[in-house]
């Protein structure tokens, strides 16, 4: 009969694997931290409410894609006239543009594009807020 060699206990950890894992969390942390945002910033607050120093023009676009300037109808091609001669009075006035929210985003663009090639610096869009 063959004996067969009885194996020897170990007393000891093998921590070769141990060290491979830890190398490669490291090199995995060290990738990503970069990537990860570091928190929200808390901006600072001001003592009062901005003020414009006057009324924006609102132009709207309504839903059949008409155009008003501050509640008169307007074809495309005079808006700009009317447009203009409103900030030559005060030019420090901006132009909120105000669309039906069923209006083409393209449209809307059309509008802000019109005013731009018409040296209008101070176009923004009006929004409602969302209420809770």
């Amino acid at each position: 009969m063959i004996r067969r060699k009885s194996r020897r206990m170990m007393n000891q950890i093998n921590v070769v694997p141990y060290i491979d894992v830890m190398l490669v969390l490291l090199v995995i942390f060290m990738v990503t931290a970069p990537m990860t945002n570091p928190g929200v910033v808390e901006l600072p607050s001001v003592g009062q409410a901005l003020k414009q120093p006057s009324a924006p023009l609102v132009l709207s676009v309504k839903a059949d894609k008409r155009l008003e300037l501050d509640g008169k109808l307007m074809q495309r091609d005079e808006l700009l006239f009317a447009v203009r001669t409103q900030l030559e009075k005060d030019p420090q006035r901006s132009v909120v543009i105000a669309a039906d929210k069923s209006v083409d985003y393209g449209e809307v663009i059309a509008v802000m594009d019109l005013m731009k090639q018409g040296n209008v610096e101070k176009v923004g869009l009006l929004l409602s807020p969302v209420t809770n």
